[in-house]
């Protein structure tokens, strides 16, 4: 591995999207409709979330969380992707590119492990319903919490470091819409078979553990729920699952496939779709999830915009 201080490129050019000059502005509208709506979906189930308190619970807590990181994520790029679709220069500086790296990568890797902890909310809720308060107290909660983040932190400037350490020499095109670490690499001045064990590794830890973890708990939920004796109970026990499971199988299965196959197996337009699904489609579909069946959510709209109060 050469010294990063040979690398002689100061920014990049991001490719994007091939797309026609009457094309480009059709999915720029589509993509700029998308983020407000994101920013309006997330947005407006943390705002819920805090004004009600009757979802001052674990749950919702872990929800409210989960929508301020999808936020946080999709700003890091979407913005970026629809300026540069309708904008000529469609560079990117080094440092903006390491910075946006990280970050990317700080809120997904602290996403994945959220996932993993809401399905542990979800087993006390079904499994031990009348301890559930006691278990899921707010000191764990919290603890759970920043155990996420300070994971995603580490993980994040393990997997940036190794990727930014490379030397970069040219050509300076990465063909992906914002800096992603496989895309990045393949410009890279030097052998990556390092990096592709370093990425397996930390995507054996940041994905695939909670992935494993998620896995063996919904087991142990379903095992319980199939014990309940009520129809009615069973299939209450098994809608409150069905959101966690189906947001799980959006961020995770797309970003498992991206960051653990070597790099000389990826396709620059599938990686594209990819991050596409987990990035933008899956923080636009997780509010709509999480309270189209949600009678607490739809209860505490009506509450907080007075119209239950008008329909009483």
């Amino acid at each position: 591995m050469q010294e990063p201080n040979q690398s002689s490129v100061t920014e990049f050019l991001l490719l994007g999207f091939s797309l026609s000059s009457t094309t480009s502005p059709l999915l720029f509208s589509a993509f700029l409709i998308t983020y407000l709506l994101i920013i309006l979906g997330n947005g407006f189930i943390t705002i819920l979330i805090c004004l009600d308190s009757h979802l001052h619970t674990p749950m919702y807590f872990f929800i409210g969380t989960l929508s301020m990181l999808d936020l946080g994520y999709t700003t890091t790029t979407v913005p970026q992707m629809s300026a540069h679709l309708v904008s000529r220069k469609k560079t990117i500086s080094f440092a903006r590119c390491v910075t946006q790296m990280y970050i990317f990568l700080v809120l997904g890797i602290t996403e994945s492990w959220r996932f993993a902890i809401m399905s542990i909310d979800r087993y006390v809720a079904i499994c031990h319903p009348l301890r559930y308060k006691v278990i899921m107290s707010p000191c764990l909660c919290g603890i759970m919490v920043i155990f996420c983040g300070l994971w995603g932190v580490i993980a994040a400037l393990v997997y940036t470091f190794f990727a930014m350490h490379l030397p970069y020499c040219g050509p300076n095109q990465i063909n992906h819409f914002f800096c992603e670490v496989p895309a990045v690499l393949k410009l890279a001045c030097a052998d990556t078979s390092l990096n592709d064990h370093v990425d397996f590794i930390l995507g054996f830890s940041v994905i695939l553990i909670p992935l494993s973890l998620i896995l063996g708990i919904y087991i142990n939920i379903f095992m319980a729920i199939l014990k309940i004796r009520s129809a009615q109970g069973r299939l209450k026990a098994f809608s409150t699952c069905a959101s966690h499971i189906t947001v799980v199988t959006m961020f995770c299965v797309p970003a498992m496939v991206m960051y653990m196959r070597p790099g000389s197996e990826a396709s620059p337009e599938e990686d594209k779709k990819l991050a596409l699904f987990y990035n933008v489609i899956s923080a636009f579909l997780n509010p709509i999830i999480y309270s189209r069946r949600n009678k607490d959510v739809k209860r505490a709209f009506l509450k907080v915009t007075g119209w239950g109060r008008a329909s009483e």
